[in-house]
């Protein structure tokens, strides 16, 4: 049932997906709106590559917390709405509520519309719907970065980890999370197709895990 209490709920969840933490946290600390340099989005695996690991992990962190904060606002709803905890009305909810802050994300209000690729506030979300299967992919993310050091390539492959969590290692029987796995692939092929591109041709850039990054002002890529 729709009330007057879900749709707010709805654009509350919006309103936070769409705080720009790249752009801020950039022009802010360094005098430098991200989506200007590197591949020209406003998220994480940007603010990694062009500012490096200081400016880069705060993002990410702020990010998720975005999905996680936006997907918990199905308290705010409350039971009388959507039934008993974890039930299929509550769950459909949360995934509602996660889907509009990455919408928010990826489209912003507060920047032109000109958002990131959602991945970190995809992650926030599936802490919050299925926080085992979150954490599978968190070791899965951590591995690949540690072996490629490419931050698209591990959020591509803890992408797709997360359907194989949900389908066969803690498997869900709610129609509807297994239909948000699928099109999590989907949007992270979407929006990685330029990442993918770069990386079969050996031109995307790797993140320095423990050196000092210098932040990299270049011209911006395509």
């Amino acid at each position: 049932m729709i009330t007057i209490y879900s749709v707010s709920a709805l654009i509350m969840a919006y309103l936070c997906g769409s705080i720009p933490t790249a752009v801020w946290i950039g022009q802010a600390f360094y005098g430098v709106d991200v989506r200007e340099y590197g591949s020209g989005n406003a998220g994480a695996t940007n603010t990694f590559r062009v500012l490096g690991k200081k400016a880069g992990i705060p993002v990410m962190l702020l990010d998720i917390l975005k999905g996680w904060t936006a997907t918990n606002l199905v308290y705010f709803i409350g039971v009388s709405t959507t039934g008993a905890y974890n039930s299929i009305a509550y769950t459909n909810y949360e995934l509602a509520l996660g889907i509009a802050a990455v919408m928010g994300h990826l489209f912003p209000i507060f920047a032109g519309f000109r958002g990131g690729k959602g991945v970190a506030t995809l992650f926030g979300m599936v802490l919050a719907v299925n926080l085992h299967s979150a954490l599978l992919c968190v070791g899965v993310f951590i591995v690949v970065l540690l072996i490629t050091r490419y931050v698209s390539l591990s959020s591509i492959i803890a992408g797709f980890t997360y359907l194989l969590g949900v389908t066969f290692v803690f498997p869900v029987y709610i129609k509807s999370v297994i239909i948000y796995g699928m099109c999590i692939c989907a949007l992270i092929l979407v929006t990685h197709q330029k990442n993918i591109e770069r990386l079969l041709k050996g031109k995307e850039s790797r993140v320095n895990l423990f050196k000092k990054k210098i932040p990299d002002t270049g011209k911006r890529t395509s």
